[in-house]
């Protein structure tokens, strides 16, 4: 498409060159205009092509094998994706308008068949999703006369996205509840890990992370110290700024989040990036007054380490990693990691994000918001 852009102004250009430059500035600005919703057009196309080709192979999934005209339906999609593919290199105006047409003569047959057997479709808009690997996938959820009502899974975090469901369920539905599950499932009920939530008001739903916690207003404190190398009752060691800790420092230190306590299904997760190698883990948690479920990087003569959070970063380094590892001037991120946890790295959700400046304890440094990471969206019917 860039080439056909490209040797569309090259042409345009050279023809007109010893015209009254104006005037055909503003002809070209047209035609570039004209070129743009050409290629605007054309991906409204494939997108809503691609819906069509997810609302099918939901209904599959909805009609367990019956054919109903499915098969039919598949092979103009098929048809019409082949012809979208060919417009790449080059279409008109009248070409776009065949496409349409025909993609709503598709639309009209889905609709039919959606009638014919009592469901109806259920729209997903979602942004901020990460993909989970092989090991788990997102499942919705209507909440139909207080139950749970499964309306499908998947593991794209492209979208939009459509899923049939019983069109009486889905008039009837009054929130949707996203969830992580088990790629292999053996339990028919929503997990603990309830990731999304929102109430239908008409025939939308704005979905977004509440109903895992409310961070429009949290804060988190770190400080640079490295108690694991010390014997109890010793002296400081000099080398504060290779372990950092979660909270304000004392004699113990005290917590230094203002974070709200999670539901099951999740827990916090400290992190401290290294630029041009990635993070590294301090630990989980889930209480801001006890130490982390982790110290496998502290040393070993007090490595159980302060009731906070945290970790020093003195032994058994990551691949990638050298040890002792300097925090002054890196960034320490909080994330919400799903339990059990999909990946190694971070989730999505990273409520906290601060820089970690180059005075150690007794000086601290402040997290700050990050609402941007966390998930948000539309779900119709």
């Amino acid at each position: 498409m860039k080439k056909v852009l490209f040797s569309f102004l090259v042409i345009t250009l050279v023809i007109t060159s010893c015209k009254n430059y104006d005037d055909e500035f503003d002809a070209l600005n047209a035609s570039i205009t004209t070129l743009q919703s050409q290629v605007s057009s054309l991906a409204t196309l494939q997108a809503d092509l691609s819906t069509i080709q997810n609302t099918v192979n939901s209904l599959q999934t909805t009609l367990d094998g019956t054919d109903v005209g499915l098969t039919n339906i598949l092979a103009k999609i098929s048809s019409l994706q082949t012809d979208l593919n060919a417009l790449t290199a080059d279409f008109s105006e009248a070409d776009l308008v065949m496409l349409q047409e025909n993609l709503s003569l598709l639309q009209a047959d889905v609709d039919e068949i959606l009638k014919s057997q009592n469901v109806d479709s259920l729209i997903l808009n979602l942004t901020g999703l990460d993909e989970l690997g092989d090991d788990f996938m997102y499942e919705g959820w209507l909440i139909v006369n207080g139950s749970p009502v499964s309306t499908g899974t998947f593991s794209s975090v492209s979208f939009p996205q459509s899923f049939t469901v019983n069109k009486s369920d889905l008039e009837l539905a009054v929130k949707f509840v996203l969830t992580i599950e088990p790629a292999v499932d053996p339990d028919s009920a929503p997990s603990e890990t309830k990731y999304m939530v929102g109430d239908f008001s008409g025939n939308t739903a704005s979905v977004n992370t509440t109903i895992v916690g409310d961070f429009s207003s949290s804060w988190g404190k770190a400080f640079l110290r490295t108690p694991t190398d010390e014997v109890p009752g010793s002296t400081n060691n000099g080398n504060d700024e290779n372990g950092i800790w979660f909270g304000t420092p004392g004699a113990p230190p005290t917590a230094g989040f203002g974070l709200p306590e999670l539901p099951a299904g999740w827990k916090y997760e400290g992190w401290v990036v290294v630029e041009g190698i990635g993070p590294v883990t301090t630990g989980t948690f889930t209480s801001f007054t006890t130490a982390d479920d982790s110290n496998g990087f502290s040393g070993t003569e007090n490595n159980a380490g302060p009731p906070v959070p945290g970790e020093d970063f003195f032994l058994n380094a990551p691949t990638g990693f050298t040890f002792p590892l300097d925090v002054r001037g890196r960034t320490a991120v909080i994330s919400i990691e799903p339990y059990p946890d999909n990946s190694p790295a971070p989730f999505t959700m990273k409520p906290l994000v601060g820089a970690v400046g180059q005075e150690t304890a007794p000086v601290t440094h402040d997290l700050g918001l990050n609402l941007a990471s966390l998930p948000t969206g539309t779900v119709s019917r």
